[in-house]
């Protein structure tokens, strides 16, 4: 399975990404969770400690010699994407192994060797290996083209509001015109009516594969920093995502095609 969540900034993608990665893996999946949003959330979310270093290792990269040809900085020869997941991944809670980009304290520079490197990396990862849960940067820019190529499956994140909407349907098309094999599908967060669904359906164009209610305890899991499927294991929104996760294992597995 590889999945990518995406939307507006603010609609809670992170915490149903988490709470996704951790609930694939008790299902006996190999989780490989990918953050390569720049702002904090992810580490958050799966209940691992926060740190804003850098994954990759200044001298895990190196830069384009003279008249060589590709990007600016690539892994050293032979250190293969897979190889680095096993070296710099950390392993938290149910097994889910955690590769971030790294994150901003005042500007991108010191990111910008291990920017070449993740992304190497993820484009590099064998199939077959590791599910894939990514949490992308909020917006619309570079959803399918950029950060997410690895995905198979993008699943928008959106609140029935008209900003979170009007962001939902311009990732639409976005995937409409993005050549790629994925599926698009709407992730409704936050639910407090029974009409939000229907909004979110008819405003989109999307398939709504799964309705997280507004839930108090994952709110305040949210808040706390600290990951909902430990805090509120039992809460109502906890278990839509868990649901959402049970529905696609049981899909992958009965029309034996990737997610």
């Amino acid at each position: 399975m590889r999945v990518a969540f995406v939307g507006k900034g603010g609609v809670g993608k992170s915490a149903i990404a988490g709470t996704f990665a951790r609930a694939l893996a008790r299902h006996g999946e190999s989780v490989l969770a990918i953050d390569s949003d720049p702002m904090p959330g992810l580490a958050f979310s799966l209940g691992l400690a926060v740190t804003e270093a850098p994954p990759i290792p200044d001298d895990a990269v190196v830069e384009r010699g003279e008249g060589e040809e590709g990007p600016r900085f690539r892994l050293r020869p032979g250190l293969s994407g897979a190889e680095a997941v096993e070296r710099y991944a950390v392993t938290g809670p149910d097994g889910v192994r955690f590769l971030q980009f790294g994150k901003l304290r005042t500007n991108v520079a010191p990111l910008f060797r291990a920017q070449f490197a993740f992304r190497q990396i993820v484009n590099d990862l064998p199939d077959g290996r590791w599910s894939l849960v990514g949490d992308l940067p909020g917006g619309t820019r570079q959803a399918f083209t950029g950060w997410g190529t690895y995905a198979r499956t993008f699943l928008i994140v959106v609140e029935a509001t008209a900003k979170s909407l009007l962001s939902a349907r311009r990732l639409a098309r976005l995937a409409q015109a993005d050549e790629g094999a994925h599926e698009v599908v709407a992730v409704v967060n936050r639910v407090r009516d029974p009409g939000d669904v229907d909004t979110v359906r008819r405003r989109t164009g999307l398939e709504v594969v799964a309705a997280v209610p507004w839930d108090e305890a994952f709110a305040d899991a949210e808040r706390r920093g600290k990951a909902p499927i430990d805090d509120a294991p039992e809460c109502p929104a906890v278990r839509e995502v868990e649901s959402l996760v049970a529905r696609l294992v049981e899909h992958s597995s009965m029309s034996q095609e990737p997610v």
